[in-house]
């Protein structure tokens, strides 16, 4: 049995917890802030109840299989978890809609087609079919192993558009293709485009920059479906943290690490603020690995040739804005649980949020998800109902309260298209501008030369290793479990263990 510190409670982190525990390792969790859950955090006020971070779990199979892991007993034992049906509605620029059902492929199709025209569900299908191709080549190194030590080879995107020789096109280069370029050549329609291109808006990303290989991100949602806890996404997180305490892993809350302790070559515990130390066999820091030399006194845990942790600077990064209405009113019957609100201009709202020419800033009308979900726990009663918002913008998005406010008053009229009358419904709203330094963390994915990997969860410090959404493989909620997974795996298995089965 070892002792194991894991810095931070985030789900990642957790993850890991639980399954080393189970294993039979002693584990302590060290948090500085009051709770745990990382990005799952939820808002509440007279009753209402709002999620703070992600909204919905893609790929619930990664949770299923850690309770399973840790306990024998399903996932659903625990929360009530329900597939969101239709999986959202989208209103276009043009006024046009479409909803969409959850989990169904010929469903999808045939109401693009009857929403946006004949061929419109064709299009959108073949494009699928090639992010599936993506996803099938990806889907091990990128979700369920330790990212490889020649990871250069997924620098080469896997998006079948371009066609190359080889599962990643050994010994042709990296394509340069983006999804905005897919986007265009293949979908033709603005509409088509916008909803393909919202999906990496929602993690984050700029689609003028993401490689081709972003289209599994609509794959994933549509193949693996969309689910959401009563409760919320924060029900998860407590599930999720019942289950490590279950399993006898201690926590310290307002407990921050401001040091990990190296001893003849190899982590062997942490600091923390208060002077108190903690001997450790293994440490696993939940936090961005951007930090780790900070907390090493200057050393670098990852060499030249490894995948570096991304810096937040160059004004490139996106957070999410987040308007928490309180409304007045009941839910209607049949209203959708996620509709997305397509912004007038979409080249406008890049160049504002990813700082085209160095001028970033809140856009004036951006894509803005609404999420209303049917579920007791988030109004105080039937005669109210709860009503989430959420944008990217730039990380930081500046201290200009003002200018926060107006720009929550621009994504409320916008939501009008989802919400009718909902202006006059409001009986308070809360804003939640992103920290500075909370930018919306993507999955990992190939292509672009491997500049949207994340840095391995091995580091070159023996008994180190990094989890959660800032570390391969990636972020969200499914990614960050996965992590947690791939940690465990290695501590429990050694470094040579190459993933799951």
């Amino acid at each position: 049995m070892a002792r194991i510190a894991v810095i931070g409670a985030g789900m990642g982190a957790m993850a890991a917890a639980a399954r080393l525990a189970v294993a039979g390792h002693q584990v302590a969790v060290y948090e500085r802030g009051a709770t745990y859950g990382g990005a799952l955090g939820r808002f509440e006020r007279d009753g209402f109840g709002f999620d703070t971070g992600p909204g919905l779990l893609h790929l619930p199979a990664v949770y299923r299989d850690l309770f399973l892991k840790t306990g024998k007993e399903p996932l659903e034992s625990r929360i009530a978890l329900a597939q969101v049906d239709p999986a959202s509605r989208h209103v276009f620029a043009d006024g046009t809609a479409v909803s969409l059902p959850n989990a169904s492929r010929a469903g999808v199709l045939s109401a693009l087609d009857e929403a946006l025209g004949e061929g419109a569900g064709e299009r959108w299908s073949a494009l699928v079919n090639r992010a599936r191709d993506a996803w099938d080549a990806t889907r091990r190194p990128l979700l369920e192993e330790p990212l490889w030590r020649d990871w250069r080879v997924l620098g080469r995107d896997p998006y079948p558009a371009v066609r190359r020789r080889g599962l990643f096109g050994r010994g042709k280069g990296p394509t340069t293709a983006t999804l905005d370029d897919i986007a265009r050549r293949e979908l033709a329609d603005p509409r088509l485009i916008a909803l393909l291109e919202s999906h990496a808006l929602a993690h984050g990303l700029d689609p003028r920059g993401a490689p081709a290989s972003a289209a599994v991100l609509p794959y994933m949602e549509q193949t693996f479906g969309s689910w959401y806890p009563r409760g919320g996404m924060r029900a998860l997180a407590e599930a999720v943290y019942e289950r490590c305490r279950e399993r006898r892993v201690a926590f310290a809350f307002g407990a921050e690490v401001t040091g990990i302790v190296v001893r003849d070559g190899r982590a062997a515990g942490v600091e923390l603020a208060d002077g108190r130390g903690a001997e450790a066999e293994f440490v696993v820091a939940g936090l961005d690995p951007a930090r780790l030399p900070a907390l090493l006194k200057g050393s670098d845990p990852y060499g030249p040739e490894d995948v570096r942790p991304r810096a937040l600077s160059g004004g490139c990064a996106a957070g999410r804005l987040t308007v928490c209405l309180a409304l007045r009113g009941a839910r209607p019957a049949q209203t959708v649980h996620r509709t997305v609100v397509h912004a007038a201009d979409r080249a406008a709202e890049l160049a504002a949020v990813f700082g085209d020419g160095g001028a970033r800033g809140l856009p004036e009308r951006p894509t803005v998800t609404v999420l209303r979900p049917d579920d007791p726990t988030s109004r105080p009663d039937d005669g109210h109902e709860a009503v989430t918002l959420s944008a990217a913008v730039p990380v930081p998005c500046g201290a200009d309260t003002a200018a926060v406010e107006a720009a929550a008053d621009r994504m409320t009229e916008a939501a009008e298209a989802a919400v009718p009358g909902l202006r006059e419904r409001v009986l308070w709203r809360e804003v939640l501008p992103p920290a500075d330094e909370a930018w919306i963390p993507a999955p990992a994915l190939a292509g672009q030369g491997g500049r949207f990997l994340r840095p391995g969860n091995r580091t070159r410090i023996p008994g180190l290793y990094a989890v959660g959404g800032r570390a391969h493989p990636g972020g969200g909620p499914a990614h960050a479990g996965m992590s947690g997974a791939i940690v465990a795996g290695l501590i429990v298995n050694g470094d040579d263990w190459r993933g799951s089965s």
